[in-house]
């Protein structure tokens, strides 16, 4: 679960909390606005949820050469694959 997906869930409880409070106590809102806020508090943390990238899967682009190779007594022993990452 990613940080902002906790986030947008805290903020929907945080705001749960707050409508079931007002609605105990004589409402000087009116209820159908603490509704809507709900529904906009729902439909904000799920866009923030969805928009995020996964921590996995994601590799940084690599540039991939071919580099000459030597043995230990120096001499051309053929080519080797290096594929440096880049962060």
């Amino acid at each position: 679960m990613s940080i902002k997906t906790k986030l947008a869930a805290l903020t929907l409880a945080a705001i749960t909390v707050v409508a079931a409070t007002a609605a105990e106590a004589k409402p000087k809102i009116n209820p159908a606005v603490v509704g809507g806020a709900l529904l906009g508090a729902a439909v904000v943390g799920t866009t923030i949820a969805a928009a995020s990238q996964p921590s996995y899967g994601y590799h940084p682009p690599r540039r991939c050469y071919w580099k000459p190779h030597f043995n230990m007594f120096g001499q051309f022993d053929g080519h080797v694959r290096v594929c440096p990452v880049y962060y």
